[in-house]
Formats: structure tokens, sequence, C-alpha cells
């Protein structure tokens, strides 16, 4: 596979568009005081140069990554803080205000509980909807795609989504699959004949569920939007432009399921390779166009069926690694921060990873073996982690801090390190999420 250009000019203008923030007027933000400015610009350089490996910054960086631990932790259920979106913000703003970590993430992992009700949201199971009001969404896996639908899906991946996908995992689109082939509609000559379906009721209840889950949708990102701005008034800013996904895990984890995947690896490998490809240019694409709608270019990418133990180096390598790094290498060219997210063991992928452009990406570390990954995928990479939510539930402040300054020893002495939390967590001693940030700032100044 040939590799890409790197076009410098398009990630340079997201990171000074960060420096200079402006408001939802347009104007520039106003920020609460000189030294909150100063601390914002301050830390998004600190971060900037942590990724690039260009120089060694003045200190290793630290964040929290968390799951749903800012809310529970406030004492809300999870149910508030999906159908609550103000206190929703509030808590988080509070969260990161608190704790002073060098980056945010946002507020957005709990959601929008009422869009998921007006969707008719299969897939996962939320609070009040299948699952206990203080406990988090879960996913419901099933083959949402049939192991003969991809042919479809491989000459048509947006087509096959509208009209097949999306029905089945939204109850509310039961109109998609009556929708015309819109590619069809190139002449005068029996264009009305198009445009039937959109008359019929199913279809318009279909468009009628999106507008509300839209109207709904605006209701939840004023102030779970507002929070970001919020924070960087206040010195601290958010980089995460949005997420996008290996094709090897678009199909193994909401379409074809675990249990399909790994019988397609055998049954159908060539299908699955040509699908993966398929998606290649979405998942890009997706990536790409977070970032310049948010401004912000890093862009997450979670890896969930590729850690050791799930699938042979061998699969690894034919199956796994090679469209997630196209997908990779054409973000980069794309002006963004790939931001992958290695949940789990990746001990035995990581030389196969290491070929990928230097101080270009940042890499979300959990258990693996932080000495073996700095000497493969550290040497081109900027790691993030890998403080386990073992430690933080269970350990002292003592061994936490101890733990952070032994990353720092190891993985950080060179630079091309950023503190934080190995896996999203929902629970957590509060003293050593603390620990955890605190330790960094007493130990990471080079």
């Amino acid at each position: 596979m040939a590799e890409k250009s790197i076009d410098v000019d398009k990630l340079e203008a997201l990171w000074q568009g960060k420096l200079s923030p402006k408001g939802p007027d347009g104007n520039p933000l106003p920020f609460q005081s000189p030294e909150a400015e100063k601390a914002y610009k301050d830390r998004i350089l600190l971060i900037k140069d942590t990724i690039e490996m260009n120089k060694l910054p003045d200190r290793v960086p630290v964040t929290v990554f968390p799951g749903m631990f800012p809310w529970l932790n406030a004492g809300m259920t999870m149910e508030e803080a999906m159908y609550d979106y103000g206190k929703c913000a509030d808590v988080f703003v509070k969260f990161v205000l608190e704790l002073e970590p060098d980056l945010h993430w946002g507020a957005y992992a709990p959601g929008s509980g009422k869009m998921y009700e007006i969707l008719g949201y299969k897939l996962y199971s939320w609070p009040g909807h299948g699952v206990a009001p203080e406990y988090s969404y879960q996913a419901n896996e099933g083959e949402y795609m049939l192991a003969n639908e991809y042919d479809p899906l491989i000459q048509d991946p947006s087509g096959y989504f509208t009209h097949m996908y999306l029905p089945r995992v939204f109850g509310a689109l039961g109109g998609f699959p009556m929708l015309p082939f819109l590619p069809g509609i190139l002449e005068i000559y029996g264009l009305p004949l198009f445009f039937i379906p959109f008359g019929l009721p199913p279809v318009q209840a279909t468009y009628q569920a999106l507008f509300e889950a839209g109207a709904e949708a605006l209701k939840w990102v004023g102030p779970i939007g507002g929070a970001d701005g919020a924070l960087a008034t206040s010195g601290f800013p958010t980089l995460l432009g949005g997420f996008t996904k290996a094709p090897f895990d678009v199909i193994g984890d909401t379409l074809r399921g675990t249990k399909g995947i790994m019988l397609d690896m055998y049954r159908r490998p060539d299908k699955l390779l040509k699908a993966m490809e398929a998606l290649v240019p979405l998942m890009i694409g997706m990536g790409i166009a977070n970032a310049r709608q948010t401004g912000n270019p890093i862009i997450f990418i979670p890896l969930h069926k590729g850690a050791d133990g799930f699938i042979s180096d061998e699969q690894f390598k034919k199956f796994y690694w090679p469209t997630l790094k196209e997908v990779i290498l054409g973000l980069i060219e794309g002006g963004c921060v790939p931001f992958p997210a290695a949940e789990g063991y990746w001990n035995t992928r990581m030389e196969a990873m290491q070929d990928i452009p230097k101080g270009k990406t940042l890499w979300m570390i959990d258990q693996s073996d932080m000495t073996m990954v700095k000497k493969t995928v550290g040497k081109n990479a900027c790691l993030f982690g890998n403080v386990s939510s073992t430690m933080l539930n269970l350990a002292t402040s003592q061994e936490v801090k101890a733990y952070v300054k032994k990353l720092i020893d190891t993985a950080g002495k060179d630079g091309g390190l950023i503190i934080g939390n190995g896996a999203f967590f929902d629970q957590a001693k509060p003293e050593n999420v603390k620990a955890m940030v605190d330790a960094a700032k007493e130990y990471g100044a080079y």
C-alpha cells in the first residue's frame, strides 16, 4: 500500500484555530482573565509539542479520559446525566475545574436518552430503558447484517446503511427501505416516480422522527457544547474532534457481531476483506469531517477486536491492521491527529503497528507493557496512559503516584507521553484520580 502524503498545513490550521478560539458569535473568545488565556494557550502548545515529538516539552502533560465517573462521583444517576443536559454539563465543568488537567475531552459521553427514545434505538439499552438508572448503557450485540449481505455493503456502503442496517437498529426508521434509488435521479423522464415513496405514511413518519430527533439533539448540544466554551474561558482546552473506527470493528462490533465476523474470517474471507476496503474512505471521511466541524484535530479510534487473544497474529496482519493503517494514514493526510485506543492487551501487536509517521498520532494504551510499547509504537507515536482502572479503584494514592512516577521515568523520559487512565472508568476512588493528576505535575518536569 502506498504511503499517503502528509498535509502539514491542514493540521497546522486547526492548531492555530485552537490557539485563537472564537465564541458562538464568531468573535474572539472572552477569557476570564489574562492568566486564563495564557494557561489555555500554554496547555495547547504543551499537548502539541508532546504529540509532535519534535522537541522536549517543559513537562509531561496529564489528562483524565473518564467514562461515567464525573457524574456518578457527583451523586447523579446515569439516567439523570442522560436526560438533564444542563446538570450533566455543570457537573463536568466542576469535575475539570477541580482536577485541573491539561486537556479535557468534553461532556459528551452520556448522550441524549430522549433522542434514543424518539428513534427507538435497539443497539443499546440505557438507564430507564433496559438498564437500572444508576448504571451506564449496554450494547445489545447481534447480527444486524446478515451473512449474505456483503455484496450490497461492498457495492454501496451508504445505501446499505440507509436501506438495511439503520432500520434494524432504529425502530422509528422503518420507512428507509422504501426510499428510491437516489443515484437513479438523472433525467426528467419518469422523475415523479422517484418521489412517490416520500408521500407514503411510513416514509413520512421516518422523516418526522428524524426531525424530532434532530431538535432534541440541538437541545442536548447547547449545554453540553457550552461546557467546552466555559472551560476554555477558564484556561482548559479540549482537542477531541470526534471519532471514527477501524473497518474490522465496524463490521465486527455492530454489523455482523463477534460471532458473525469470527465465522466470516473462515467462511467468506474475500468478502470480508473487500467490505473493509469499501469502508476505508468512509471512515477517513467521517474523521476528517468531524475535525473540520469541531475545529479540533484529535480523532478518537476505539480498537475493540484486535487485542491479543482475540484473533491470531496472522489474522491481525491480514484482516485488522492493513485497513486500520489506511484509515490512520488517511486521517493524517487530511490534517487530523489519529487517536487509537488499544483497549486490553496489545503486546503481540506493537511491532506490526510501529510503521507509522513520527509525531502524527496519539495512542491510548490500556494494559499493554509500556516499556515494550515505548520501544515499538512509541518510537514514532505519542503515548497516552496507562494508569489502570484496577489501580484507580483499588490502590492507595501513594501506589498511584509511584506508578505515575515509574511511567514518567520509563515511557516519558524522552518525551512523547501524556499521563492518563488506560481505559474508560465509571468507578474509582476520587483521591486516586486526583493523585494521578497531581503526580504527573509533581514528577513530570523535564
